[in-house]
């Protein structure tokens, strides 16, 4: 799990269950990571009220700094604050695994090594 989880609101206020369902969920997101990086991942949410009324819309960001100097982030409004947690999530994830690829190559069975060989 990602430790460091850093959960601020703007017009908003967070809830003990909130706080928990998106510790719960941001914090899984540590399994995508290449294995060096698990550690010391520093994650940030940011939780906003937009809208005239109050309750209308949230917006929800969050970044992930990475070591090495990257930062993957993403941002979703949404009237219901937990299902936002969960686009915000599905976003991360998929950003987090082009991370990884870019890192870390798929390695080739039958390189051109293997072919000299034979």
């Amino acid at each position: 799990m990602i430790d460091k989880i850093e959960m601020t609101g703007n017009d908003y206020e967070l809830s003990d269950s909130f706080k928990k369902y998106a510790e719960k969920k941001i914090g899984r997101l540590d399994r995508y990571l290449p294995r060096g990086y698990k550690k010391d991942v520093v994650a940030r949410m940011v939780v906003a009220e937009i809208g005239k009324n109050k309750g209308e819309k949230y917006e929800i960001t969050v970044a992930m700094d990475i070591p090495g100097g990257k930062v993957i982030a993403a941002k979703d409004e949404c009237s219901n604050v937990f299902a936002g947690v969960d686009l915000v999530e599905a976003k991360l994830i998929g950003q987090i695994r082009r991370y990884k690829l870019e890192v870390q190559p798929h390695r080739q069975k039958r390189g051109v090594l293997w072919l000299k060989r034979r």
